[in-house]
């Protein structure tokens, strides 16, 4: 669920997309990826992974909120901000922006020592900021760490983005544990004082269910029971792990699983969907990245589904879609694919296979699911680089395009950009899957709702 947001459409002028076939130590995704694919990236393909993983870190690195430390909801290169929210954190995007930090230790564009001292910065800020029942609002001002109403009704707790924010704050966690310094054990330790503040059962109102929002002021007038399936897993694993408000297993059985129902043999593409995708085939590519910037699909399955089955699935679905073109728009094609939620040439649009596709293609769609399509992936990375370079600027791709509609505006947000980095880092090393998985109360989550996984 993201909001739809209206803004003043910037137009420009594209090349239009060129849909035929392109065809030191090693990284992880050269030894342990056969189960995608025999795909082996290039000399030149691993520069190019290296540059745009160097300018979306850059986005929550020099882009930051300057109070907090934080992730800007969006950076307009335009400077035009209809909302009036250039100053607001984004919590969800922050919790993959802390990530995105770390990406910058391993690549060497910071040490770790100045990631320490902005994440000292971050912590302490979060320590003060509006929560509400331990969960932080979806929106804060980043002078003030105060709530900024997301909606009409949306000005208190939202726990799927503060999930995504846990999320993102034990892998970083994990990542300084095994340093000695006060410091570090400090931020460790504040990290899981976050954590386990959260009241995640509170959340449930008594029920066999998650509820998503809740404000002092309107109580739960938002009414949003989270149901499966979508990009809300990680939040049922991080309730059921939490060591002081754990969620049981029937609120995960009964709530997101729906008694079972979630589970589908239905196939698009002639590949299985597993799940459920709601009350569409397949839906939007973020589903298949925000719960798994730091949960490892590789292995994990449960009692409904496999999961990497799931996402890989997903990913080739809709590359498949694109390159079927069933609606003909412009530009799509084996090089230029990918749909998600995004800007869009009308504001903002959960773009996907089916009537919601709007002929927009959305780079982080296909850049954040490299684990899952690697080849694919790449394809794509080489025709922004080599052939679409007006569509990037300073914290890589711009948000979203249309070839269709000759339309792109050079702005980011924050949720797109973060997983760009982070995924395409588990495709090449498998460092946030390998720190997250790591934790012990994420382990005695899974443990606890009957997954199988790997360590």
């Amino acid at each position: 669920m993201r909001l739809i947001l209206a803004f003043l459409a910037v137009t420009f002028t594209l090349v239009g997309c060129d849909s035929s076939k392109k065809t030191d130590k090693k990284e992880a995704s050269e030894v342990t990826n056969t189960e995608t694919s025999t795909f082996t990236p290039s000399a030149s393909d691993k520069e190019l992974m290296d540059k745009i993983q160097k300018q979306t870190f850059e986005y929550f690195w020099d882009g930051a909120q300057p109070n907090s430390g934080l992730a800007a909801e969006r950076i307009h290169l335009d400077d035009i901000y209809p909302s009036n929210d250039k100053h607001i954190v984004t919590t969800g995007g922050s919790g993959f922006g802390v990530m995105a930090i770390l990406v910058g230790v391993e690549r060497g564009y910071i040490t770790k020592q100045q990631a320490l001292t902005r994440y000292i910065k971050i912590v302490d800020f979060l320590k003060k900021a509006d929560r509400f029942h331990g969960a932080w609002p979806h929106w804060m001002d980043d002078n003030t760490g105060k709530v900024k109403p997301f909606s009409k009704y949306d000005d208190g707790g939202d726990l799927v983005e503060t999930a995504f924010l846990i999320q993102g704050l034990l892998t970083v966690a994990e990542y300084y544990k095994t340093d000695s310094t006060e410091e570090s054990k400090q931020l460790v330790a504040d990290i899981q004082e976050l954590y386990e503040d959260v009241e995640w059962d509170w959340y449930t109102k008594g029920e066999d269910v998650l509820y998503w929002h809740w404000s002092p002021n309107n109580g739960w007038k938002m009414n949003f029971a989270v149901s499966g399936y979508n990009e809300c897993l990680i939040m049922y694993i991080l309730a059921a792990a939490s060591p002081t408000h754990p969620i049981s297993k029937e609120v995960y059985e009964k709530g997101w699983a729906k008694s079972g129902a979630i589970a589908t043999d239905a196939t698009y593409y002639d590949l299985k969907t597993v799940l459920k995708h709601n009350s569409d085939t397949v839906g939007p590519l973020f589903w298949a990245h925000y719960s798994y910037l730091g949960l490892n699909p590789k292995g994990l399955k449960d009692q409904y589904g496999d999961y990497w089955e799931l996402n890989k699935n997903h990913a080739l679905i809709n590359y498949k879609y694109c390159v079927d073109n069933p609606q003909g728009y412009k530009g799509y094609g084996e090089n230029c694919w990918g749909l998600t939620a995004s800007y869009s040439v009308n504001g903002y649009a959960g773009h996907h296979p089916g009537k919601s596709d709007l002929g927009v293609i959305s780079p982080t769609a296909a850049l954040s699911s490299m684990p899952y399509t690697p080849k694919e992936s790449m394809q794509f990375l080489r025709f922004m680089y080599k052939e679409q370079d007006s569509l990037i600027g300073k914290y890589g791709p711009y948000d979203a395009f249309s070839i269709e509609e000759d339309w792109f505006v050079p702005r980011y947000l924050a949720i797109d950009q973060g997983p760009i980095p982070v995924m395409i880092e588990n495709y090449r090393t498998g460092l946030f899957w390998k720190l997250f998985m790591k934790n012990g109360d994420v382990q005695n989550g899974l443990n606890k709702l009957g997954f199988t996984y790997e360590k």
